[in-house]
């Protein structure tokens, strides 16, 4: 059978490199349905649950793409009935169908490329969520606690979990110097990394005896929570194994058989030789053992690493130049630095964040679809 992808005109005028990764996700799809009616996986809940996610996370993209192309056939079909010689009757039918199908299609094209890009999104439904106070003083660390307030409000609206891991609080003005959540729920990752960097408060702080605007602002950390990590060693290429003879005191047997085992992962340069057990081939299980545990361990840190560099970015140094967002008390509005409208203050605060989630949700998926 032709792949569609090759011969639908209407999969052409999407961009090459969203086309070959919608034919992954649809390649990717079809194995996971297999693998989720295979009676071994089933048998196990947490590769059920694990499959599962990620097979819900990228239908949405290739139910749209096999429309598209069901669109494109039905399309061709009814071209084919406009030909001179054909019936009247039919070619009379198809003139009525066709411009539906054709907007259909130009409908579906759109909603599969937004779709596309925001695919990865959907796998993570939970991430963690640090704010900072940061420029301003007490009324900084107000404004932290304010913005605590606010996204608390906002996941309970959106019906995601919200828990407090750590909160350092300034007892003295009531407000919060700094405070790690985790937020658990559908669309948690698409919506919350939008909020990432500085948030910046002009108004009349509670400690302002004269009256004066002061601008304070806060910083905005989001982050994936840690998923499990998991190692793949290519054991064929990647590692070279032998048998050696051990060392030291232990008799005949130690010194004078290859009992011990070694282990060279040369990606790595890592270099393991296991000698306590008796026998080789219980020494070779604990080296291999051995270098899955340090390996995990070397990929934990380096995670680890990219976590505090993804977080620094974020955050930035919370000056008032780093801004994404301005809150105005006096006018009444919320003002985003990379959308033209404005936003009432008051529902805002209170935890009604959909319309500028929405606004926010369309600005990036207009500037991912740019870079395809």
């Amino acid at each position: 059978m032709p792949d569609p992808a090759t011969t639908s005109p209407a999969l052409h005028t999407i961009p090459p490199r969203a086309l070959e990764r919608l034919r992954m996700m649809d390649k990717e799809e079809r194995e996971l349905g297999a693998m989720l009616e295979d009676p071994d996986i089933l048998a196990d809940h947490r590769k059920v649950r694990d499959l599962s996610v990620k097979r819900a996370a990228i239908e949405p993209s290739v139910a749209l793409y096999r429309r598209l192309i069901a669109l494109e056939r039905e399309a061709e079909t009814l071209r084919g009935m406009l030909a001179p010689d054909a019936d009247a009757e039919l070619a009379a039918m198809a003139r009525e169908e066709l411009p539906r199908v054709q907007a259909a299609m130009g409908t579906t094209r759109q909603a599969l490329l937004a779709k596309l890009v925001s695919a990865d999104d959907a796998r993570i439904g939970s991430v963690m969520l640090e704010l900072r106070a940061g420029t301003g003083g007490d009324e900084a660390t107000i404004w932290a606690r304010d913005l605590l307030e606010m996204y608390q409000k906002y996941a309970a609206r959106r019906g995601w979990t919200f828990e407090v891991l750590e909160l350092s609080p300034e007892p003295a003005v009531g407000g919060v110097r700094s405070v790690l959540a985790n937020v658990r729920g559908e669309g948690v990752w698409r919506e919350l990394a939008l909020e990432a960097g500085v948030h910046s408060v002009k108004r009349v702080p509670a400690t302002e005896a004269a009256g004066r605007v002061h601008t304070s602002t806060a910083s905005v950390a989001v982050l994936p929570e840690p998923q499990e990590v998991e190692v793949k060693i290519d054991w064929a290429n990647d590692v070279e194994e032998q048998a050696t003879r051990a060392q030291g005191p232990g008799g005949q047997n130690v010194n004078k058989v290859e009992t011990a085992w070694q282990i060279h992962h040369k990606p790595t340069g890592m270099v393991i030789k296991m000698m306590e057990a008796k026998s080789q081939q219980q020494n070779r299980e604990r080296a291999r053992r051995l270098l899955m545990a340090r390996l995990y361990e070397a990929e934990l840190q380096r995670r680890t690493a990219e976590r505090a560099a993804a977080r620094n970015s974020q955050i930035g140094g919370g000056g008032r130049s780093e801004k994404i967002r301005t809150y105005r008390w006096k006018e009444g509005i919320v003002a985003d630095e990379r959308l033209s409208g404005e936003y009432p203050l008051r529902d805002i605060i209170a935890g009604d964040l959909q319309a500028l989630m929405r606004d926010l949700v369309d600005y990036d998926t207009a500037r991912r679809l740019a870079e395809l």
